[in-house]
């Protein structure tokens, strides 16, 4: 069912043609949106989950971002085909394991996917690569807008919006921002950050979010207050402490390089000849070892436009993924063969590492 999403080649986190930043992988908004007068979908009933999806479908479908966009009843997939959505950031693993009456609308670039029936009626988010809080603002607030001249959604106006869980009360809005950070990871500082950010209201969670592992030196960072600030000002807030950690990761980079420059150079080096070699490869060893080369991109010893491969092969070497690829089912221990057979056909085809250039930064 999934077989057009994962081929398409204008997916924005893994086809972007944009440049990627350096820290930030990408961006990702998401406001939680109720029907008025329909229960919650834990409280609803099967036949209503249904008619709530009946009702939003067309809906969805009629809105210029959705279009060509594709509908996918969580009932029919398999849970390979869900492994891949939530490993793509397009479904959460709530929705993955939702009873009937739960689905996703995704549109074709991938860069708004519409969960239905997950813990509210509805989950919109807003996907962007690199660190686009305004961009990305500005694009799921208008298709708000156009969704609300078809529903009468739950809001109360001494509350804002209701929403099933009591943390998303107000805004609904959710901002958060993947981020690359391995200075800070290194250096042995990223404790200190989050009981810092967390102070501020700020939130730092792993990969696939709250209980997941930060693997590859990847954070999700957000904001976890939505009640009683505006949207704007909860995204000027959160962008001001992205920037200073942002700052902080930079800073303790160059720090690391300036005071252990040869073990950072052999760590690169090292990350860089398995991905060559390997034949066996776990998927946190190729987090790893892919983190690594992002260092290398930034410090300039790969091209700028590596970055974005080495983004693409973060999300493409994802178990469900590296399964899915195969046609077939496959034990764990071929998948990290498998793991390790794509990542050397595409290190292949990289140019090599060029440790002189490294010296223009010092």
């Amino acid at each position: 069912m999934i077989e057009q999403l994962i081929q398409s080649e204008c997916a924005e986190l893994t086809q972007s043609t944009k440049k990627a930043a350096p820290v930030v992988l990408s961006t990702r908004l998401r406001l939680a949106r109720n029907l008025k007068d329909v229960p919650f979908p834990e409280r609803a009933s099967a036949a209503q989950r249904r008619d709530i999806l009946s009702r939003v479908e067309p809906i969805l479908a009629s809105l210029p971002l959705m279009h060509k966009g594709e509908f996918l009843d969580v009932e029919d997939l398999s849970d390979l085909e869900k492994q891949v959505l939530v490993e793509r950031h397009l479904i959460s693993r709530e929705l993955s394991e939702s009873e009937s009456g739960s689905a996703v609308y995704i549109n074709r670039d991938q860069s708004c996917a519409v969960m239905i029936n997950e813990e509210d009626h509805l989950r919109i988010q807003l996907l962007k690569s690199g660190f686009n809080l305004k961009t990305a603002w500005k694009q799921i607030d208008a298709f708000d807008t156009d969704l609300e001249h078809f529903f009468d959604v739950a809001f109360s106006k001494h509350l804002g919006y209701l929403t099933a869980c009591p943390t998303n009360l107000g805004t609904g809005l959710r901002a958060s921002v993947m981020m690359h950070l391995p200075g800070l990871v290194i250096a042995e500082h990223m404790e200190k950050v989050i009981r810092a950010v967390n102070q501020l209201g700020i939130t730092v969670r792993g990969l696939f979010g709250e209980g997941s592992d930060a693997t590859g030196h990847i954070f999700q960072i957000s904001n976890q207050q939505t009640l009683g600030e505006s949207e704007g000002d909860i995204l000027d807030r959160l962008g001001n402490v992205l920037k200073t950690v942002i700052d902080h990761e930079l800073n303790a980079r160059f720090k690391f390089l300036e005071e252990h420059r040869a073990n950072l150079l052999d760590k690169i080096g090292r990350a860089h000849g398995v991905l060559l070699n390997a034949h066996v490869l776990s998927s946190n060893e190729a987090m790893s070892l892919l983190s690594l080369i992002r260092l290398a991109v930034d410090f300039g010893m790969l091209p700028e436009g590596s970055r974005a491969d080495v983004d693409r092969l973060f999300i493409e070497c994802q178990p469900g993924h590296i399964q899915y690829a195969a046609k077939a089912g496959i034990a764990p221990e071929e998948r990290d063969i498998t793991r390790a057979d794509k990542l050397r056909r595409e290190f292949g085809k990289l140019p090599a590492l060029n440790f002189d250039k490294i010296n223009d930064l010092g």
